[in-house]
Formats: C-alpha cells, sequence, structure tokens
C-alpha cells in the first residue's frame, strides 16, 4: 500500500502537464534505462514510446485513476484482516505496561469500518477546503525543447537523484532501492528480545539510542555530501577499474560497512537489546535520506552543484 501510493504521487505528477511536471517525470522515467536488461523496454512501456508525450500522459492518467485505486482497494481488506489477526490495533503503552493487558475487543464491522470511513471522509473534507483556500499555481505548459536547469524529480524522489550524484546508476536506481525495501519488509518478521508493539523508542535507552542515531546521520551524510562534492572521486582514482565498481560496488561496500560498524558500536556503547540497536539503524537511515532529500531539494543548484 506504501508502493502504491508512492506510484500514485508519481502518476498524478505528470497530470498538470507544465515545465515541472513534464521534466520531473522525464527525470524519474530516465532512472528506468539503468535497470539491467529490461530498462529500456520498461522506459518505454512506462512513457509509451521513447519519449514523454500525449500516450505518456494517457497511460498515467489511466493507472492514476484506475489501477492504483482498484489496487488500493484489493489491498485494504487485507490489511485490516492482518491487523485484526495480530489482535487489533496497537495500544500506546508505556515500557513497563503487561501488553497482554489489553481492553474489551469489538468487531470490526461496523466498528472498525466505520471509523476508518469517518476519518476519510473528514481528511478529504479537509483537503477539498485547503484546495478551495489555497492556489496551487502552473508553471508555463510543458516545452520538451526547453529544459530547466536544474532539472529535477518530484520532492518524494529528490533523495533517490540525488544518490545518482553518489553511486553508479545500477546502484543508485537499483541496488539500494531494492535493498531498502527488502529491509522494510523484513522489519515485522526479525526475532526480537522483548515485545514492545505500542512503545514509541522501544525504551529509555532507546530514545537514547534513537537521538544517537539521528546525530550521526546528519553529521556524517553532510560530510559525505561536500566531501563528494569537493574531495572524493573513486572513478578518477581509479581509472583502470570499471565504473560499477569504483562507483559503484565500493561506496556501497563502504556504506554498508559503515551501517554495520554502527550498528554494533551502539550494541557495545549503550548495552542495548536487539530492539533498540535496529532502532537505532532504522533511525540512522531515515535521518540520512532525509538529509538527501533536503540538499536534493534545496541546496542542488545550476547543473546540480552544491550551493
Amino acid at each position: 500500500m506504501f508502493l502504491l501510493t508512492l506510484a500514485s504521487n508519481f502518476t498524478g505528477y505528470l497530470l498538470p502537464w507544465d515545465q515541472l511536471a513534464f521534466w520531473a517525470i522525464t527525470i524519474c522515467t530516465g532512472m528506468l534505462e539503468y535497470i539491467p536488461g529490461i530498462g529500456m523496454g520498461l522506459q518505454k512501456v512506462v512513457r509509451g514510446g521513447a519519449d514523454i508525450g500525449p500516450a505518456t500522459l494517457s497511460i498515467f492518467f489511466a493507472i492514476h485513476t484506475a489501477i492504483i485505486p482498484a489496487g488500493l482497494i484489493i489491498l485494504m481488506p487485507f490489511h485490516f484482516w492482518r491487523v485484526r489477526k495480530a489482535g487489533g490495533l496497537v495500544i500506546p503503552r508505556k515500557p513497563d505496561d503487561d501488553p497482554q493487558e489489553r481492553g474489551d475487543s469489538v468487531a470490526t464491522i461496523p466498528n472498525l469500518i466505520v471509523r476508518e470511513l469517518v476519518v476519510a471522509a473528514v481528511l478529504i473534507a479537509l483537503i477539498l477546503h485547503f484546495s478551495i483556500l489555497f492556489n496551487a499555481p502552473l508553471e508555463t505548459k510543458a516545452n520538451p525543447g526547453l529544459s530547466p536547469n536544474p532539472t529535477k524529480a518530484p520532492w518524494y524522489f529528490a533523495g533517490l537523484q540525488e544518490l545518482l550524484l553518489y553511486f553508479h546508476p545500477l546502484f543508485a536506481v537499483l541496488v539500494i532501492p531494492a535493498v531498502i525495501v527488502g529491509m522494510l519488509f523484513l522489519l515485522p518478521f526479525i526475532r526480537y528480545d522483548a515485545e514492545t508493539a505500542g512503545v514509541w523508542f522501544a525504551s529509555q535507552q532507546g530514545r537514547k539510542t534513537a537521538v544517537a542515531a539521528a546525530v550521526v546521520a546528519v553529521i556524517l551524510s553532510s560530510l559525505g555530501i561536500v566531501a563528494d562534492e569537493y574531495v572524493i572521486d573513486f572513478a578518477a582514482w581509479m581509472p583502470a577499474v570499471p565504473v560499477v565498481i569504483s562507483n559503484g560496488l565500493l561506496p556501497a561496500a563502504l556504506v554498508l560497512a559503515g551501517i554495520i560498524g554502527f550498528y554494533w558500536w551502539i550494541k557495545k556503547k549503550y548495552c542495548t537489546t536487539n530492539n533498540e540497536a535496529i532502532q537505532a539503524v532504522f533511525v540512522l537511515l531515515l535521518a540520512a535520506f532525509v538529509i538527501l532529500t533536503v540538499t536534493g531539494i534545496w541546496f542542488r543548484g545550476v547543473g546540480m552543484r552544491l550551493g
């Protein structure tokens, strides 16, 4: 459902058909060509041809208004079933509360469904009122012959576009996102030391490690961005090595080693449980991605140079 929501944002971004939308989607769909084997074919299918055009607009409109809503409608009952199978909604509690002490359960229909519908109706009403009160001005009509400088992806993909400046496209577009999505899918199935559902940041110790992870991520990400811009150039330092290794495998391995090292450092320094250490790694990666996104949106100028 999260991936479908991202896809809905992505396909809806093109529908205004202005310069911002046209070139942002051009950048995003251009990333597909770096997927080995199927990249070029997938790009042509998504675009409806070699370039962004009326066929692309029709495809995106159909996906945005029909396919994605249908997918969400199919998945939502499964989601509600999983919530009930897990014992109902998580009730916020303190770390020392007994997870077995729960209130009386109620039937999903009508109790849960009615509440979900009410929340949805209220949110839709608020969004409609917001759209009436505040304009969302369009830029000039899409012009394939006039590319803005810089050309940036939508803000929710700005972090991914930022990765392209540091890693080989194969790693930035395929390997790293696939690993992160895989980790997100695995999070609920990891064997944890304690039942902490409903406890924010697992424990008092967990809050400390989360803050430490955020600080480390902000500092190291910022330093890494500046160093890559002005100092580090693996491809130039190792001209005889294939770029996919010097600018892909090598930096990715260094980042992975840093994440593993951080995990063990947190475990040793703070004597954390597995829950707290995994949570710290999650916060580390999330904070780093936020820094990449902020950098891509506000600190990339002409030619995507830092400034």
